[in-house]
């Protein structure tokens, strides 16, 4: 509860204070959302409707997973990183990177290093971010047919919530319809098909491959494919913003669960008595990316959220609050995994070893049963509380993967702009790419060939991150605003990346994991090659005359 009171109070203040002060939004400011509306993905929307998207696909399960398998080093390590990365990075990242696209004209943060960093840092960065989505693409649908055949209840509402948000982007934008009346019809529908769909499981066969989770994976990344060419006001958003409405009701319903159960954390405070972990330090920021600071909040914020902001000082709502909600649903992911065993004993059994705790579908079931075992003290049957929480994170993981592909189009494009290849900067072409690349890496191993760089994608995420505060503080430099509040945590996060990455690159090269070794040594390389140009970018900012120009 702490937690949650201190992230109001962060809110109110700092993120107030940021707004006011350093990024001094305006209201009257023209968004790229009205300069270029061209109803397809630039579209102007309400705050409460780009609140919903924005928070749902910087979600995902990440914030569900990353705290599940840091409570390994115990809960104290994990909630204090959670709570202050949230507020003190975090917010400040996803804040920044929206404010700053919004300001370029609705461009990408890599993109945006090429006006404020140089050309090359432009395409390095634009390279490391369509890598890092190609591995998002690939395990988030090897995540969702996972959950599917984990939790086959969680089928058929969550096939069901696509022609409900259907009318409810109809009713809101052709009938001019009340977004929160839609939003309550819409998840009381939600929850009818929820407690339908737990006393009628759906199991597919497997018709593709033989293999169930490819037959998933590609009906995922088909999905996936039109969701990300329809305007975004069609599924996108709406379904979104119906996703939104479910944590509210989930984190709810866990919160008034623990008040009335009021569960003992079994599990302990600190443990660093861990033969087969990593190192505490510095994996810990590495192993908790979404919940407390995520490099691809920014792709989010400067893909898909800037071409749907409405008014610039919307905003300080998207992009710092979302984060700070984000924070709250990691903190209740940290309650259930230590807090939903009903003894020390049963969570040692959970967590006895890294390899155990590190396994995804241990994690997502440790949040799923500890959250359903809150919800369940409040008399709802077990097997309905279940359903509720694995609706709502496969809902989550959902909206990551097509949001995922559709900022995947934006990148290729951009890329496709600078090599002169036209077919590639249309919508259908770029989304083909995306999903196309996806599913040759997902087809290694039946579905599963996303995890043969996943050991890389929390380096690579974290990476972001910091480039991304880097290029912030580059802009922030350059109008001679305070950066402080941007350059502090980029340099603690790029340090504490480093350190894991020279980590990884031993361990890669005594496992004769040369794919992985090679993949992480030029990404190490890339890094020093930005951070060079970003000081010689810093040294002619200061150099320049004091200016108040709100864009580049």
């Amino acid at each position: 509860m702490l937690a949650y009171v201190g992230f109001i109070i962060a809110y109110r203040l700092y993120g107030t204070f940021l707004s006011e002060r350093i990024f001094k939004l305006d209201p009257n400011y023209k968004t790229p959302a009205h300069e270029f509306q061209d109803g397809m993905d630039f579209v102007p929307t309400k705050k409460e409707v780009l609140f919903g998207h924005h928070f749902t696909s910087i979600a995902g399960a990440a914030p569900i997973v990353g705290p599940a398998i840091a409570v390994i080093w115990g809960w104290v390590p994990a909630l204090l990183w959670v709570v202050f990365g949230s507020i003190f990075m975090g917010a400040v990242h996803d804040f920044g990177s929206l404010v700053l696209s919004a300001r370029h004209q609705g461009r990408s943060v890599s993109d945006i290093t090429g006006d404020l960093i140089g050309t090359r840092a432009r395409t390095l960065f634009l390279l490391l971010t369509m890598f890092a989505l190609l591995i998002v693409i690939a395990v988030f649908g090897l995540v969702i047919a996972i959950l599917f055949t984990t939790y086959p209840q969680s089928v058929l509402p969550i096939w069901i919530e696509i022609p409900i948000a259907i009318a409810i982007g109809h009713y809101i934008y052709k009938k001019s319809g009340n977004p929160t009346i839609a939003g309550l019809v819409a998840i009381v529908l939600m929850y009818v098909f929820v407690v339908i769909g737990v006393y009628f499981p759906i199991e597919i066969p497997a018709f593709i491959g033989g293999n169930i989770i490819y037959t998933w994976v590609v009906i995922l990344l088909v999905y996936a494919y039109i969701a990300s060419v329809l305007p975004v006001w069609v599924l996108l958003q709406p379904r979104d913003y119906i996703n939104s409405h479910q944590l509210f009701v989930g984190l709810g319903l866990m919160l008034l669960g623990l008040v009335v159960t009021h569960p003992p954390i079994v599990a302990p405070a600190v443990n660093m008595s861990l033969a087969d972990a990593p190192e505490f330090m510095p994996f810990l920021f590495i192993t908790i990316a979404c919940g407390a600071l995520s490099g691809f909040h920014s792709m989010a914020a400067s893909g898909t959220t800037v071409k749907q902001l409405d008014k610039e000082t919307d905003a300080k709502a998207i992009g710092f609050g979302a984060m700070l909600m984000e924070g709250a649903l990691a903190v209740m992911a940290i309650l259930a995994a230590t807090a939903g065993f009903k003894s020390l004993g049963a969570w040692n059994a959970h967590y006895g070893s890294w390899a155990a705790a590190s396994g995804l579908g241990a994690k997502v079931a440790a949040f799923v049963d500890g959250g359903a075992s809150f919800v369940s003290g409040l008399g709802i049957p077990i097997e309905i509380a279940t359903g509720i929480l694995a609706v709502l994170v496969v809902s989550f993981a959902a909206t990551t993967l097509d949001s995922a592909t559709r900022i995947q189009r934006y990148i290729i494009a951009e890329l496709a702009k600078d090599l002169n290849i036209k077919v590639l900067t249309k919508r259908h072409p770029a989304t083909l790419v995306a999903v196309i690349s996806a599913f040759i890496l997902a087809s290694i191993n039946g579905g599963k060939g996303g995890l043969i760089l996943w050991p890389l994608f929390g380096a690579t995420n974290q990476l972001m991150a910091g480039l991304a505060l880097l290029v912030v503080t580059v802009w922030l430099v350059k109008l001679k605003k305070p950066s402080y509040f941007t350059s502090i945590p980029m340099i603690f996060i790029l340090f504490m990346t480093s350190w894991a990455m020279l980590i990884n690159l031993k361990n890669f090269y005594a496992s004769a994991s040369w794919l992985l070794f090679t993949l992480s040594l030029l990404m190490v390389l890339l890094e020093i090659w930005v951070i060079l140009e970003a000081i010689g970018a810093f040294n002619k900012a200061k150099a320049m005359p004091e200016t108040e120009d709100i864009g580049s």
